[in-house]
């Protein structure tokens, strides 16, 4: 048990590092739109997906019955294409710094729930440690109120809130209910599961190619298409079939209370892909909430392994 907490967290941090790739992507390709970025990775994704899963296709497809296929849409549409809808239109409509705030409650938010699971530990043991987390959530949020620029009418505001709260609620719902399913069919490994979740994915991002690519093509030239399609490659491979994989092994690994805190792993690697790109060391503000964060999610973790390590010598 305490090798499956170490594990697991260990593919939990590498989730969260190929994650993070997901936000420098679009400072990469500031000249073309979220919604371009995200249809050409999910197309991506799904081809991607296809072409690994294909050799073992007779072998997966036998134990997948209408039930599976349901909750690899429900979960591609939640954890995927509503999720990062909702993202980019509440950073162009709210701002980063807003959307950032609330999107980092993810890890409260499933921590909650996962504490109301049979046999999961004292939501008041892990308080000290979401304090923390939480707090070190904050201090990132007034970072970038402090430094943010540009303004929106209250409606278009309002509604970029709505947005974030609807990404939140989105990935909170995706990462509990993927979890239930990875234990409900251990038989499918977990990287099956997310090429599996990869093929639905791009077939729903069919539906994005029209509204996406109909409008904005121009000013574009051979060499911006060559790194546009370059980008969106290398994120579908590893944020998304990588990372997924990672993901799908640390939730079948840990309990839900610290799956949730594996969350901000993608934020603190975002952060740190950022300063890169921006050729630049963090703030003081910023290095206290990474410590902050860091030290929360050790904190939760320490817990569990003291909790199993008890239970084993009973």
């Amino acid at each position: 048990m305490k090798s499956n907490i170490l594990v697991g967290v260990g593919n939990g941090v590498t989730a969260g590092a190929f994650w993070g790739l997901v936000f420098l992507a679009p400072q990469v390709l500031g000249n073309f739109s979220a919604l371009q970025l995200s249809a050409a990775r999910y197309l991506a994704y799904g081809a991607v997906a296809a072409l690994l899963l294909a050799a073992r296709w007779r072998a997966v497809a036998p134990r997948l019955g209408r039930a599976e296929w349901g909750a690899l849409v429900y979960l591609s549409l939640l954890g995927n294409i509503l999720y990062y809808v909702f993202l980019a239109s509440a950073v162009q409509w709210a701002g980063g710094a807003s959307t950032s705030l609330i999107i980092g409650l993810l890890p409260v938010v499933v921590t909650l729930v996962g504490a109301r699971d049979e046999g999961a530990m004292k939501l008041s043991a892990l308080m000290p440690p979401l304090a923390l987390c939480l707090f070190g959530v904050g201090l990132v949020g007034v970072h970038a109120l402090s430094t943010e620029t540009g303004a929106s009418d209250l409606a278009t505001r309002a509604a970029g809130l709505l947005c974030a709260f609807g990404a939140l609620a989105s990935w909170s719902v995706y990462s509990v209910r993927n979890s239930r399913w990875l234990a409900r069919r251990p038989d499918i490994s977990s990287h099956d599961w997310s090429l599996l979740t990869g093929i639905v994915t791009g077939a729903l991002a069919l539906l994005l190619v029209i509204p996406a690519f109909s409008h904005g093509m121009a000013g574009h030239d051979g060499a911006d298409w060559l790194r546009f399609w370059a980008v969106a490659a290398t994120v579908a491979i590893f944020a998304s079939v990588v990372g997924n994989a990672f993901w799908n092994r640390a939730s079948r690994l840990l309990p839900l209370t610290l799956t949730g805190q594996m969350i901000i792993f993608e934020t603190l690697f975002a952060l740190l892909y950022g300063f890169l790109w921006d050729r630049r060391w963090p703030s003081r503000l910023e290095v206290l909430a990474i410590v902050c964060l860091v030290s929360g999610v050790l904190w939760c973790a320490s817990l569990h392994r003291r909790r199993d390590a008890r239970a084993l010598q009973v």
